[in-house]
């Protein structure tokens, strides 16, 4: 039995979780930043670096006295080293160093990325390796081969911007502020899917990527056109999302050898977006698995189980305390690059 402390820092939520081997979610703290950030329409990253300060060194004590323990009771401690706003990065590693250095025990220096890919198992104990993972979240859009711990197959990224992100945008440019997904979510189960001629780019192109940058600005023009109702525009939005989804979800199970499809990340917590993909996956004969909402957002819980999953593979001796914090960090550092100024890897 090994209990794992996980911190997670890389955006705009604070949070610390303590979880164990045998997937015991023992304690655990998120506190967003919404208020500071919703008149903004957005992330600020200085505002949230600051904020991660201030909260984190509390949280790491209310999860220990919520479990009744103390540092010295746990095996290692996780922490969030990228990818993210690098300054939030920055404040969750040095905590979580400075808790390894002076209690004596290993640091697990994780992949945010990584922290998505595997909390589909802390939720599914019967998900096995390997699995077809969509992760959509508001800085990344990928389709994974998950083969095993820190073995990943890219298969599909975007090439400008995220699936979150274009629910944030179109969020702000229908006026219903920040954070935008479950408001667009809201706003669009009472609109028409179909009223608002929007695109579906890359379909039909043959290539399995993401894009969404022209999604945006259709919709931004539909706003202004001054034609369409509000919910209107949200559900055919999500909708244009969700059909961007299926299609290339299904090149990539063409391209893959899994008997799983898993979702997660943010975007995953849409009930539109899960219906469709347990139907796609159901089409191809493979089992559908995704985590709860409250583990495809931002959390710690999934940070503590990335380093359970690999305290348990053998990594004992953990990173180096002079582990980088890093912007970028792809799962798959192999993987072809892709045309696009603003790829998220």
């Amino acid at each position: 039995m090994a209990i794992i402390l996980g911190l997670e820092s890389s955006c705009d939520d604070t949070a610390a979780a303590l979880v164990d081997t045998d997937r015991q979610i023992l304690s655990q703290a998120v506190v967003g930043q919404a208020d500071r950030h919703s008149p903004y329409g957005g992330v600020v990253p200085e505002i949230a670096a600051r904020a991660h300060v201030e909260i984190l060194p509390d949280l790491v004590r209310q999860v220990l006295e919520d479990a009744e323990m103390e540092i010295g009771d746990i095996d290692a401690i996780a922490a969030t080293a990228g990818p993210g706003l690098v300054g939030g990065v920055m404040v969750g590693l040095l905590t979580g160093k400075g808790l390894a250095l002076a209690a004596g025990k290993p640091l697990i220096a994780v992949n945010h990325l990584e922290g998505h890919a595997l909390s589909p198992r802390l939720a599914d104990p019967s998900l096995d390796f390997p699995y077809l993972l969509l992760l959509a979240s508001g800085g990344h859009c990928q389709l994974l081969e998950v083969r095993g711990v820190g073995d990943y197959r890219r298969l599909a990224t975007t090439i400008d911007d995220a699936a979150g992100e274009a629910f944030d945008k179109a969020a702000k440019q229908l006026g219903l502020g920040y954070p935008g997904g479950p408001a667009v979510e809201k706003l669009a189960a009472e609109g028409c899917p179909t009223a608002v001629p929007l695109p579906r780019p890359m379909i039909g192109s043959g290539e399995p990527h993401f894009s969404f940058a022209g999604l945006k600005s259709a919709v931004q023009r539909a706003v202004a056109s001054g034609q369409f109702e509000p919910e209107d525009v949200a559900a055919s939005f999500q909708q244009a999302v969700i059909d961007c989804f299926v299609d290339r979800t299904r090149i990539a199970i063409e391209q893959a050898d899994v008997k799983s499809l898993v979702v997660a990340g943010g975007v995953a917590a849409n009930q539109g977006v899960r219906r469709s993909l347990e139907k796609l996956a159901g089409q191809h004969g493979l089992a559908f698995s995704v985590p709860p909402g409250w583990l495809c957002t931002d959390n710690a819980a999934m940070i503590a189980w990335a380093g359970v999953e690999r305290f348990a593979s053998g990594e004992f001796a953990g990173d180096p305390l002079d582990t980088p914090a890093r912007a970028r960090w792809p799962l798959d550092s192999d993987a072809d690059k892709v045309r696009g100024a603003g790829v998220k890897a």
